[in-house]
């Protein structure tokens, strides 16, 4: 094997293992899973700046797919038709209204989420369809299973404010503060009233 190729391979390695790895299961007052929940650490002391990614919150059966999106702030999210009849997707929440115009197919142009919090999408044809996008400012973040686990790979060593949002809640869970070694496998579980 050549030597720089070796090198980057050990570099890669070393990287991959001075990473934790975050495993939050979240529980209701009875015990039972809380699905959906969005749960993400925020490093403390440190700015994240935005993320040029892009997401997809897709519309099929009259439903939105997913039911909970989460992203990191400056994510743009296509929102493709992949029904047969038209959607007019739009939001009126603090953190982005915005409203696209009955279409099929995919909008030529993504809606970009710059700034936290919580968006409720609609489709002002079909009332039942609701969805949420969870913005957050971290790139740290998973969905809860219907097991209620989530996990989050590849966080760095350091100190973080663990979070949990889910759509039932009527109050934001006070956070929990995490200190996370360079390898650090921790496994947590995080109760939370419904």
């Amino acid at each position: 094997m050549p030597r720089t190729l070796f090198l980057t391979l050990l570099l890669f390695a070393s990287a991959a293992a001075g990473a934790a790895t975050l495993t939050v299961d979240v529980r209701d007052a009875r015990g039972a899973a809380v699905p959906d929940a969005v749960v993400y650490a925020v490093p403390e002391g440190r700015d994240v700046p935005p993320t040029k990614k892009t997401a997809v919150m897709d519309q099929k059966n009259r439903t939105f797919v997913p039911h909970v999106l989460p992203i990191q702030t400056g994510t743009a999210v296509r929102f493709p038709n992949s029904d047969d009849i038209r959607h007019q997707v739009y939001s009126f929440s603090s953190a982005k209204a915005f409203q696209i115009p009955l279409y099929k197919g995919t909008p030529a142009n993504p809606v970009v989420f710059d700034r936290a919090g919580v968006v409720t999408l609609g489709c002002s044809i079909h009332d039942r369809m609701s969805a949420y996008i969870v913005i957050v400012d971290t790139p740290h973040f998973a969905t809860t299973t219907k097991k209620g686990r989530a996990q989050i790979p590849s966080v760095g060593a350091g100190k973080y404010s663990l979070r949990v949002w889910y759509p039932e809640m009527s109050s934001e869970p006070a956070p929990v503060p995490l200190t996370l070694g360079a390898s650090d496998n921790k496994e947590l579980v995080v109760v939370v009233r419904k």
